[in-house]
């Protein structure tokens, strides 16, 4: 089944201090273009996810965003020793000196002492970055699962839009085959009519020369070659459409070879109804041309 290039996957987690949102998204791109916005202090992350998706994406625009957040539990609290004891050591001396000169001061409290700036340190624990690296990537594979998932849903979709399309290049194809035979009559009549013409004013012409001129002629209308070509391209479109592996880049190049071919149909028509159908087609395969766009 096709994958399209367009998906999008998103997922919540938590662990190690933290909480976090991944979102994965993805749009068509001639090639594969990873663009990732995630936390650069957790080493490996970035190597990791890129890794991991190299695997599971061919082509497309991809962009990753990992958005972190403390949890309330993961504050740390610190006392500085060094401080406190200066701290005390300090209010000591300050009762030492209030004693000598029989001045009475108020009792000091723990919370009057930790209210010094640099006794009590509050901040952030410090971050287990391995532990975090490990539940992160942990949660890498059902993510792109649900990533796949979407782009294989548009997929789905693009295979019946195409499958239409192809089917309907075929409808013409045919019909510009009974068109062609329809012509040869005429284009027969046609002919004998202009030689009839050129030996009634002229006989000077050479049979050789003449046989030669029609023949060319004949060759440069004849368009048996193109609806063939027509007709091999569709089984392959159908072929490639049924695949199981990325065929973006091989259905653009087939999409060339189609609008080719409707033009030299155009070209050689010599028929208003061979010319119509000419254009029906080109404007099918335009159309089919923007949907292959998206095809991974």
């Amino acid at each position: 089944m096709l994958t399209s290039m367009t998906g999008f996957a998103s997922a919540r987690g938590e662990g190690c201090g933290f909480s976090w949102v991944w979102d994965l998204r993805s749009v068509n791109s001639k090639g594969l273009d990873l663009r990732l916005r995630v936390p650069d202090w957790i080493e490996g992350l970035e190597a990791g996810l890129r890794a991991a998706l190299g695997k599971a994406v061919t082509r497309g625009s991809v962009s990753l965003s990992l958005r972190l957040s403390r949890e309330v539990g993961s504050v740390g609290f610190s006392l500085n020793e060094e401080m406190l004891q200066a701290v005390l050591t300090a209010m000591a001396r300050v009762e030492d000196v209030a004693g000598a000169q029989h001045l009475a001061l108020g009792r000091a409290t723990a919370a009057d002492v930790l209210a010094v700036r640099g006794v009590f340190e509050v901040g952030e624990a410090e971050a287990d970055t391995e532990g975090l690296l490990k539940a992160l990537m942990a949660e890498v594979p059902a993510l792109l699962k649900a990533f796949q998932e979407a782009r294989a849903g548009e997929g789905k979709a693009l295979f019946a839009v195409l499958d239409r399309q192809i089917s309907e290049i075929e409808r013409l194809t045919l019909a510009s085959e009974a068109a062609a035979a329809a012509r040869a009559s005429g284009q027969e009549e046609a002919l004998k009519a202009a030689v009839a013409k050129v030996m009634g004013v002229t006989d000077a012409v050479e049979p050789a020369r003449l046989a030669q001129e029609l023949a060319l002629l004949a060759v440069k209308t004849d368009v048996t070659e193109e609806i063939d070509r027509l007709k091999a391209h569709v089984a392959q479109a159908r072929e490639l459409i049924a695949a199981t592996k990325p065929v973006g880049r091989r259905l653009d190049f087939l999409m060339q070879e189609f609008n080719r071919e409707a033009n030299t149909l155009c070209s050689k028509s010599q028929s208003t109804e061979l010319t119509r159908i000419g254009l029906d087609l080109k404007t099918v395969i335009d159309q089919m041309r923007e949907q292959v766009q998206n095809v991974e």
